[in-house]
């Protein structure tokens, strides 16, 4: 299915908020956007960019970017602008760029047209080159591109499902027989876009987020459902060398974190002033918080909500190999954790010592306390199946796991002999799939059946 909406496809306006709605955009990062040189009209214009499918991120001003005045038009069939947002917006998803066309693929367009300030969406086919753009065939010519359309995505369908939305190309222009001023007044009409490959070709943003190392969309998945909390471990590691889709998807999500440690950066003094200054202990406990974080020792006294979990706030930190004493670094995180902290921890290489460490002391420790959560869970469905046999039928119960929580404790239990702290934590990922699956058999709720048994067993 379509995204019905989407935080890249954005409204532009000259001048402020309360300027005229002048075309269309497509976000390309978190602080650029690309469009028509000719919706902008002069390189120095300010525009105004909404972000009109997602109201919860704010509007922001915009100019035209070093080197993103591509204005020509005639034999050059260039019209291209890129903008830079004057604030970047982190919180948008940028679009996914695709180079590739065929011709007769289905696409969709979605513009600012007059009359339609919020929106109006047309679709069309891939037809054939018109000299370096590309026409867009539409069944009627009321299909045809308007005016406010003009830096509009041409989008296709993703690939599988989860897949994010392809952008092909972006909107330019259209063109009657006739020469009429609406496509409707025409014999004949079409839309024209540039594709994503030629403005690859004059824009080098364009050319790197279009290629294979663009974004890493599975990273991104991933960094999106771990900030989210939920069932996802409480301690998250991934090695993310500089440069590239890989490190530009991560950068794009550190916005999500409470609390960012750069290795080489930051030191482990001035982190722990602003991770004691943010939890705000009693005051006569700050210097017993600092000194127990720094150097450990006893622990002082805590609340009772800082247990670790998977709800709590999180810390980020990036590049834990680059910092000057990553070894010292580790025993920290993992008090962090016993603050209730969730722990990102990316490195750029994944060949020192500091690995081990954090398996050992940050990995191990929140892998074991989420398989222990997901057993309890196991025996929840165990007494809730046991309390409601008999009372309705078997066949509205949710079904069983296939094994039971005693066994999975005990596997549980013989996994904490194992020694190897990386065949535990492959054992341990190995359990924590089993465990999904067992209670990915069980629906919503204890009962399966019609909504008059759920209710006689909930006023059992």
């Amino acid at each position: 299915m379509g995204e019905l909406k989407a935080d890249w496809r954005v409204r532009l306006r000259r001048g402020d908020a309360d300027g005229p709605v002048c075309g269309a955009g497509v976000l390309l990062t978190q602080d650029r956007v690309l469009t028509c040189a000719h919706v902008v009209g002069e390189p120095d214009a300010r525009i105004w960019v909404e972000f009109a499918e997602n109201p919860s991120i704010a509007p922001v001003g915009a100019h035209v970017a070093e080197g993103g005045w591509l204005p020509g038009l005639g034999a050059t069939r260039e019209d291209i602008a890129v903008l830079a947002l004057e604030s970047p917006r982190p919180h948008a998803t940028p679009a996914t760029l695709e180079r590739s066309l065929e011709r007769g693929d289905e696409v969709w367009i979605g513009g600012y047209a007059r009359s339609f300030a919020d929106g109006m969406w047309l679709t069309g086919r891939i037809s054939g080159a018109h000299g370096a753009w590309i026409q867009l065939d539409a069944v009627r010519n009321e299909q045809v591109v308007k005016p406010g359309f003009s830096g509009a995505a041409v989008q296709v369908r993703g690939g599988p499902s989860g897949s994010p939305e392809r952008v092909v190309g972006m909107v330019v222009s259209w063109r009657g027989d006739l020469d009429l001023a609406l496509p409707a007044d025409n014999d004949l009409a079409f839309s024209y876009m540039i594709p994503v490959d030629r403005i690859a070709e004059l824009v080098p943003l364009v050319a790197e987020l279009s290629g294979p190392d663009g974004w890493d969309h599975g990273l991104d998945r991933r960094l999106r459902r771990w900030f989210a909390g939920g069932d996802e471990p409480a301690v998250r590691f991934s090695v993310v060398p500089h440069g590239g889709g890989r490190d530009r998807t991560l950068s794009h999500h550190l916005h999500r974190a409470h609390l960012v440690y750069r290795g080489g950066r930051t030191t482990p003094e001035h982190f722990v002033d602003e991770l004691v200054t943010r939890i705000r202990p009693p005051r006569h406990q700050v210097r017993a918080y600092r000194d127990w974080l720094l150097a450990g020792g006893t622990a002082p006294r805590r609340p009772t909500d800082g247990e670790p979990g998977s709800s709590g706030p999180s810390l980020a930190v990036v590049g834990l190999d680059e910092d000057r004493q990553p070894l010292r670094l580790v025993p920290l995180l993992a008090r962090v954790r016993e603050l209730g902290f969730r722990v990102l921890v990316i490195v750029r290489d994944s060949g020192g010592e500091e690995t081990t460490e954090v398996a050992r002391h940050l990995l191990l420790p929140a892998l074991d306390e989420r398989a222990v959560e997901l057993v309890r869970r196991v025996e929840d469905i165990e007494t809730e199946w046991a309390g409601l046999n008999g009372l309705v039928e078997s066949a509205s119960l949710s079904p069983l796991p296939r094994t039971g929580a005693a066994r999975r404790r005990q596997q549980l239990a013989r996994l904490r002999t194992v020694g190897d702290p990386y065949e535990r934590l492959g054992a341990l990922r190995a359990l924590l799939r089993e465990l999904r699956a067992d209670l990915a058999r069980r629906g919503p709720a204890g009962v399966t059946g019609p909504r008059g048994d759920q209710g006689r067993a909930g006023r059992r």
